[in-house]
């Protein structure tokens, strides 16, 4: 028959467990320190701006401040609601994102298995090399290369003419926006994203394909069952990372490349939020429609991961 604890022994237990943790925040110290600016980066950054969510919620006036403004309760987020603009904004932001994870979210496994196989130490270093660098070329040269290269006497276009095709305007035409979005984005950062599953993959266990070459799998086998599920834990926490983002396209990218021909399928929440709140001032209603797309995120974390928690084992926390 199991026995419970008194209250006095758990009280006991409490105080034994608040006398350690001085000891060993002493011991560790420098290991405190280490991590200190990073807690005061989120403490900074993320958690005091937070207090001014509540204008989302309120009708913002700057000479009265945020306190003296008058609360409107959910006013603004109806308005968003019922606005015209509230269905292509979702329809263009989850379009995107979506896009972006169906077609982008493999290239990084499928490029970081391609350079694991290589053999040639120098051609392996080349290759990741070249992919690794776009990386480092900033948003604004990169919108520009993209610009440049798709314009109508740019250098696609100029092959397009030399095979006696005629002319494509990308950058004015809707139907190209995603496209140039998510490929440009795939050449941009899949060398970069791809050194995560490299690492991944230094950590499979050797002697498991040892085992299968004395076994007698084929290349493809080992493939199969011994390289595919090491990365699947590092693939799967990735995936809902990229989940818990799936309302947030990137604004700098979208607003350099948008025009007004092409603004039925580029104008997004992060654009529109942009345009509302600092151009227009209005930031009670941009604030909450911030705060609308920051839930939506939170709500598809929390239900990927305890999706992923409860199929795979694999989770967050």
């Amino acid at each position: 028959m199991a026995t419970q604890s008194s209250p006095l022994v758990q009280t006991q237990k409490t105080h034994s467990v608040k006398k350690r943790i001085p000891a060993r925040m002493k011991k560790n110290w420098e290991l405190y320190l280490m991590i200190l600016p990073v807690v005061a980066y989120f403490v900074l950054f993320q958690y005091l701006p937070m207090y001014g969510v509540q204008i989302a919620f309120k009708d913002f006036l700057a000479v009265k401040g945020i306190w003296g403004s008058p609360w409107i309760g959910l006013k603004h987020f109806m308005r968003f609601f019922r606005s015209y603009q509230f269905p292509v904004l979702i329809r263009n932001t989850i379009g995107i994102s979506v896009y972006e994870i169906l077609v982008g979210f493999p290239f990084p496994i499928i490029l970081a298995l391609i350079i694991n196989e290589m053999r040639n130490g120098r051609f392996k270093n080349i290759t990741q090399t070249a992919t690794y660098a776009p990386h480092f070329l900033s948003v604004v040269v990169l919108c520009g290369m993209v610009v440049e290269s798709l314009s109508a006497t740019g250098i696609v276009n100029s092959v397009v003419q030399s095979f006696g095709g005629t002319p494509v305007y990308f950058m004015t035409e809707p139907s190209w926006f995603k496209t140039i979005y998510v490929f440009s984005g795939i050449w941009q950062n899949s060398g970069y994203d791809s050194i995560i599953y490299i690492a991944a993959l230094a950590g499979i266990d050797v002697q498991l394909y040892e085992a299968a070459v004395v076994d007698g799998a084929s290349k493809f086998k080992r493939l199969i069952h011994i390289t595919l599920p090491g990365i699947v834990p590092t693939a799967t926490i990735m995936f809902i990372l990229k989940m818990g983002r799936i309302m947030s396209v990137g604004f700098t990218k979208v607003f350099l490349l948008q025009n007004d021909l092409n603004l039925s399928s580029s104008e997004v929440i992060s654009t529109y939020v942009y345009k509302k709140g600092l151009l227009g001032s209005e930031f009670s209603f941009a604030s909450a429609v911030d705060l609308f797309n920051a839930v939506i995120n939170l709500v598809l974390l929390v239900t990927v991961n305890k999706i992923s928690k409860k199929v795979g084992e694999t989770s967050l926390w």
